[in-house]
């Protein structure tokens, strides 16, 4: 079965749409992570009162729009395609920092803002201790970032976008599993594909039976890395959660660290290097590693060259702390 394409006479390249995030991040010692009974590499959804004291004893921190799909639309920018982000924030100053960070990256930012007593849990932040290994770990209050329901999207924003592309991190709220669903099944009466990412191993946990069901149902594209792969099948072994998930989606790309990731479709497998680079923070690798794949799949190139892009962006971000491209993507990309 040759992988879907997607309708090349599209305008938008992409469309993200996931949790409107403001990220603070800061360089922590593991003690930290111990302190506040962190797990070091999960992403922990917070109450805002436990943020508030975790925020508290962080060190010196940057503050920078965030959240996986909207890391992902400002890759894609600088890497030269045109990406929408499709978020909600409210009526607060992390929401206007959000709206300003992801418009200077070049993304369309179409988002709903909460006004009153609904926008009084605030703005989505992302609280992102890196500790001296690279290695991030994050404490998340939503807010209402989480919260985006059925009126706050309108199907349309897809008619002219060649993918939509969804963070799993939306299944935590039951409003926005609604929207999600909805705009899914929208996207392929219009013949707009769709790509999904899994986000997090514990994310897969709590959601594995909703999600096989989605990826088999609607999903063209999916990312993930060998955690969350593994996760989806309860299996140990990647080869094992790569056997099984052939088939599940057009196309499945597993991102592995060091080694690099490895693409599937139901009659192809095709293993790509990583970029080497040393690690100064791992953020937004897989966001960056799904924005080159995209950019290249979207602009006719083959699995193998979308694999490379997607490489290259990844380990750039990694190379510095923060979940945003700070290098020239387009240009890096001029090589392949």
């Amino acid at each position: 079965m040759t992988p879907l394409l997607p309708d090349f006479s599209r305008s938008v390249d992409v469309v993200c749409v996931g949790n409107a995030i403001v990220d603070v991040l800061a360089q922590v010692e593991d003690d930290f992570l111990e302190r506040h009974s962190m797990v070091k590499g999960s992403m922990t959804l917070t109450e805002p009162a436990r943020a508030r004291i975790i925020y508290a004893d962080m060190p010196p921190a940057i503050e920078i729009s965030g959240g996986s799909a909207a890391n992902t639309a400002a890759g894609l920018s600088s890497i030269g395609r045109r990406a929408v982000f499709v978020g909600k924030v409210a009526d607060d100053v992390l929401g206007e920092i959000f709206a300003h960070d992801i418009r200077s990256a070049g993304v369309d930012f179409v988002g709903s803002v909460a006004h009153g007593t609904v926008g009084e849990v605030g703005t989505g932040r992302c609280l992102v201790c890196v500790t001296p290994d690279a290695e991030r770990t994050m404490s998340t209050s939503l807010g209402v970032a989480a919260q985006i329901g059925p009126d706050d999207v309108d199907d349309s924003i897809i008619d002219n976008a060649k993918i939509m592309y969804v963070e799993g991190y939306l299944w935590e709220d039951p409003l926005a599993k609604e929207t999600i669903r909805r705009l899914m099944r929208s996207a392929e009466a219009k013949g707009t594909r769709v790509a999904f990412t899994l986000s997090d191993g514990f994310c897969v946990d709590r959601h594995r039976t909703e999600f096989l069901e989605l990826i088999t149902e609607h999903v063209d594209i999916l990312f993930a890395n060998t955690d969350e792969i593994c996760s989806l099948f309860e299996t140990d072994s990647f080869e094992d959660a790569l056997s099984q998930s052939t088939g599940l989606s057009s196309i499945v790309c597993v991102t592995r660290s060091e080694k690099g990731s490895t693409v599937v479709t139901a009659n192809e497998r095709l293993d790509v290097d990583a970029v080497f680079v040393v690690p100064v923070d791992t953020t937004g690798a897989g966001d960056l590693y799904a924005a080159g794949f995209l950019a290249g799949w979207t602009a006719g190139h083959d699995l193998e060259t979308s694999a490379r892009m997607g490489s290259i962006a990844a380990a750039e971000v990694i190379s510095h702390l923060g979940a945003r491209p700070q290098a020239d993507l387009a240009k890096m990309m001029e090589e392949l």
